[in-house]
């Protein structure tokens, strides 16, 4: 298992050291069961994290986004589970997350290492043709390096994600980040875009490219994948929106396959509505 895993680590920000062993991930998170269409009170449009790939838009001031993954591999039993919050910084203009990533990795389970992130709303919004957000993520070593659940050291990364809407209908999303853990001398590269249908305002369609190259000591390896998938909105009372999310990621070398599924809920807090 390696293949994809290695995509979504470095995303979350944790260098993952190269293992003979590779197979297939798969990406889970909770199902929402039965939520009745006829609930729905608004018809917001759904603007969400892209599987793989950042869409360039902060979150609103008074609202709060919390998104659940679980990962688990095709073949064997390793996965990957992690948990993260999107918060307001007072205002649209600046985002404050973390991410706490859980796995099991040839039989070793634990706590990965936490990523806490800033991110400002340099250009636009949801609601601008152009919107570019650049975040910039620490790396903490809260997991562990001798299990292969942790970087062995801070690590930093950057990435620059930017969002356009080409037409009524199809939205494009770019991203170019880089990750660097100092005390391992572990590099990593990363660009990636997905182009999204809106085919109404509650479901979309969309396929995701992503590229990365990690460097250390050892070597180099670069992987790429292709992610075509779907999601779906439940707009509820008090602006609750929840979103789940399939995808069907093919990773190469190796044409890994996998699938990914995404859970999120976005709500107001602090009185607002």
């Amino acid at each position: 298992m390696r293949k994809l895993l290695h995509i979504i680590l470095r995303l979350l920000g944790r260098p993952v050291r190269s293992r003979k062993r590779k197979r297939t991930i798969v990406l889970l998170s909770a199902i929402l069961i039965a939520l009745p269409l006829a609930a729905q009170t608004t018809e917001s449009p759904i603007q969400d994290n892209s599987f793989l790939i950042e869409e360039a838009y902060n979150q609103e001031a008074g609202v709060v986004q919390h998104i659940q993954t679980f990962a688990r591999a095709t073949r064997g039993g390793d996965w990957v589970s992690t948990f993260t919050q999107e918060w307001p910084a007072t205002s649209l203009r600046h985002q404050l997350s973390y991410t706490l990533p859980m796995a099991q990795i040839d039989g070793l389970h634990g706590a990965g290492d936490v990523a806490l992130n800033y991110r400002y709303q340099w250009i636009g919004d949801g609601e601008s043709r152009l919107a570019v957000s650049p975040r910039l993520t620490v790396l903490v070593p809260t997991g562990s390096h001798r299990r292969g659940l942790g970087s062995g050291g801070t690590g930093l990364q950057v990435m620059l994600p930017a969002s356009t809407v080409l037409t009524p209908s199809i939205v494009a999303h770019w991203n170019l980040g880089a990750t660097l853990t100092p005390s391992t001398n572990t590099r990593n590269v990363t660009a990636g875009q997905s182009v999204v249908w809106l085919v109404n305002h509650r479901f979309n369609a969309l396929v995701e490219t992503l590229w990365s190259r990690t460097a250390d000591h050892s070597g180099h390896e670069s992987q790429f994948t292709v992610s075509p998938g779907i999601r779906w909105s439940y707009d509820l009372p008090n602006h609750l929106q929840i979103v789940p999310g399939i995808a069907f990621p093919i990773t190469n070398p190796g044409a890994a396959k996998s699938v990914f599924l995404y859970l999120s809920f976005e709500h107001p807090f602090g009185g607002q509505s």
